[in-house]
Order: C-alpha cells, then structure tokens, then sequence
C-alpha cells in the first residue's frame, strides 16, 4: 500500500471513531435529558400536590386532593385512600374515584377486619402481604400503607395508568415523597382540628362557667336577702328557736314535748301609774332602758325571752342539768335586780324609782311550737305551756317592793347556793291548792 493510499485508510479510520464517540455522546445527553425532564416533572408534580394539599386544614379536603392530584399526575381513573382511628378502632376518612362500589365495601371489610384482629399495620401487612393479596381490587395498580401518627394509620391505592405501563421504579420513588408530605399536611390539620376542639371546649365552657356565675350571683343575692330577713327575724324570734331551725330546718325540733325547764317572769311595779305620770312615750323609754340592760344578764345565764307584753318579760331557762337551769335563772334575777338598783340611782325622774317584780318555778313544761289556724292564716308561737308557767305567772304577780319570789321546786334546786328564806303558802289567782314561796335573800 502506497503512502497516499495508507493516509487515506488512517483518515477514515479516525472519522469512523469521531462518529462513534459522538452517537455515544449523544446518547448520553439524551439519558441526562430523560434524567432532568424527570426530574423536572417530580418536581412539578410535588410543588402542584403539594399547592394544594396544604391549601387546607381539613383532612377530608385534604386527601381528596392528593388522591385527584396523584391519579391526574400518573393517568389514572380510579383511586382511594382510607384513614383508621386505631383508638376507637374504626375507619374516620375513607375517600374513592371510580372504585366499584363492591370493590370498595370489600376494602372496608376486609380493614376492620384487620383491625379488630390489631393486624392493621405497616409491619403486620408487610410481613403476611395479605392486604394487597386479599382485600384491593385485583384492578389496583399500586398501593402504600403510611401512617399519620401512632394512632392513624391509612393506605392509599391508584388504579393501572390509562395509557397501559405499569408502575416502575421512578413512580414508586415520586409517590413515596408524595406520600411524606401528604403524612405533614395530615398532620398539620390534625394539629389543627385539636386546637380547633380545644378552642370549642374553651368556648362551651366559658358558656357554662358564666351560666354557673350568673346563677351564683342569683344564689348569693338570695342568700344576702335571706340573711337580711334573718338578721330582722332574729329581733323577734327567740334565741332557742333560732337555733333549733339552723340544727333542724325542716322543723322536726320544734315539735312540743316535755321538758324539764325553770321560768322567770319579771315586771314592773305600778307601770301603769308611771305611765300616767310621764306619758306613754317616756313610759315606753323607761322600758327600753331598763329591759335593755336586762338583756345581758338573761343571756349572760343561757336564758330566753320567749314572751314580752308592755312591761313583763317571760325568760326561759333550759338546759339538760335541770339544778344549772334554776341557779343560772337565779343569777339572772340577782344581776337583774343589782342593775336595776344602778340605774335607779343614775337616772333623776320625776316619779319614783323603778321597781322590778320577779317569779320564778321550776319543773315540767310542754314546750315547742304552737299554731293558732284561722280564716285569716296561721299564725305560730314558741312558749313553754303548763302548770310550772302558770305559778311562776302568778308569784310574780304576789311578789311587791323588787322581791324576787321563787316555788319549792326552784328553791330545792338552789338553796346550797343562794340566801333564801321561806315566807309562807299563799292562795294564788287560779290555782287550786296554796303555793309555798320562798325569796332570794338580798
């Protein structure tokens, strides 16, 4: 082979190279084409999904827009995704396009049953590979289980692509990312809808916490007007008896029964003349003052005025020692009569000094509530009622000059503490039989 000849075969055998190299490098670009327009699409279909699957905070709003966007972006007309409550153990959200309705009631049977046997997770299904197999559609062309949180599992599945190809490795690729974000944006609304309940219970209960203040607002206003009637009342209503309805309010203590008591009834002397005197207002004025002081020493010594009329007091002394009851009602007759020999002294009046009678028995009483029925209502009254009220009635009435004259009962139960003295038996107004009476010595 001449030179000429053997340049010319050396020429070609280098174009044949050139050619070579630039069909395998044009084979290259056109795989890293492929490469990026996959790219490129993966990217477009994740921006797209995921545009609108976080467009929202509703979890049904949500997985129906994944799932229309998936089976837009893969081609396909037919698709679900079904989500668990794994503490109530039922099926919350379950969404389908194009599933039979068979199809679809199979998928539903065949998870609860799943989950009532506690088979219903990524590991479970994983393993047996009995959800694919068994309860999808045999027309379903690609499924995932993911979980949203620990309680809330779901699947999801996609029909076969329209145009015939199966799903490959790029598409199993694009629907795992797709299905991360598809787990945040369930997340994120589950977050939500907490909050959402927390704010509904917040309000509802702010409803009820201002119901239940308006209502205590109500009671306390009624307990501030029942205290104000009480306090009132209080002015009127013997001692005794307020403090058997606070023991007893629906009244069972009030009932009459006997009991062993000492009574004191205290009036003045010629109140009738004084009146005359000074008039009814001073009269009345006089009473006040001196009652007033009377007052202390009644319950200074545990006793009750049960009854008042004009100027006479009746004071009841009860309590379970019947000898304490007599001596307590003793010493209020004593500081009665040091007081009123005070005032006396205290006070300039144009009439005579005040003088203040007093009686005093012992023994059995029937004592509780009364009521007196008549056309016009009911009326109640609370005094000791018997013969014991009677004689102490009627030796007030005996007793002149500020004595203080008490029955035998009373002076047995008290002679080893007081100076008493004997001064006889007296027929008294409405009594029977005489009366022994004894004075409580100065």
């Amino acid at each position: 082979m001449s030179g000429p000849q053997l340049f010319k075969f050396f020429k070609k055998m280098d174009l044949h190279a050139q050619i070579k190299h630039l069909k395998k490098e044009l084979k290259r670009s056109e795989h890293i084409q492929n490469e990026l327009d996959r790219r490129i699409f993966f990217l477009k279909t994740l921006y797209d999904v995921s545009k609108d699957i976080f467009s929202s905070v509703e979890s049904e709003t949500i997985l129906r827009s994944f799932l229309l966007m998936a089976m837009g972006n893969f081609g396909t007309s037919q698709g679900f995704i079904l989500v668990i409550n794994s503490a109530s153990k039922e099926i919350q959200h379950i969404v389908e396009v194009g599933v039979a309705e068979n199809d679809i009631a199979g998928i539903k049977n065949g998870i609860e049953s799943l989950i009532q046997q506690e088979l219903f997770s990524e590991a479970a299904i994983d393993e047996a590979k009995i959800l694919p197999d068994k309860f999808l559609p045999s027309s379903c062309g690609y499924s995932q289980f993911f979980t949203v949180e620990s309680d809330c599992p779901g699947i999801f599945g996609l029909g076969p692509k329209l145009i015939g190809d199966p799903y490959n490795e790029d598409d199993r690729e694009l629907l795992d990312t797709l299905k991360n974000n598809l787990i945040v944006a369930l997340t994120n609304a589950r977050s939500f809808e907490k909050i959402n309940k927390l704010n509904q219970d917040l309000r509802a209960n702010n409803i009820q916490l201002e119901k239940a203040l308006s209502e205590l607002k109500v009671a306390l206003r009624k307990v501030e007007i029942l205290e104000s009637i009480k306090s009132n009342l209080c002015k009127f209503l013997p001692a005794a008896v307020g403090k058997l309805i606070e023991q007893t309010p629906a009244g069972e203590a009030l009932e009459a029964r006997l009991r062993d008591v000492t009574v004191l009834f205290l009036d003045i002397e010629g109140y009738t003349k004084i009146t005359e005197d000074v008039g009814a207002t001073e009269a009345t004025t006089i009473v006040e003052k001196y009652f007033s002081v009377f007052m202390d020493a009644i319950y200074e010594n545990n006793g009750d005025v049960v009854s008042t009329a004009g100027d006479g007091l009746m004071v009841l002394f009860m309590t379970e020692d019947e000898a304490l009851s007599a001596l307590e009602a003793l010493k209020a007759a004593q500081t009665i009569r040091e007081k009123t020999s005070t005032i006396n002294q205290e006070c300039s009046l144009d009439s005579e000094p005040v003088v203040i009678n007093i009686g005093i028995c012992s023994g059995q009483a029937l004592v509780g509530a009364a009521k007196f029925d008549s056309y016009t209502g009911s009326r109640w009254t609370y005094s000791p009622n018997g013969t014991t009220v009677n004689v102490a009635a009627r030796i007030c009435s005996h007793a002149t000059g500020g004595a203080v004259l008490l029955s035998r009962s009373t002076a047995e139960r008290a002679k080893d503490k007081f100076s008493i003295r004997a001064v006889g038996k007296y027929n008294l107004k409405n009594l029977s039989e005489k009366v022994e009476i004894f004075e409580l010595n100065p």
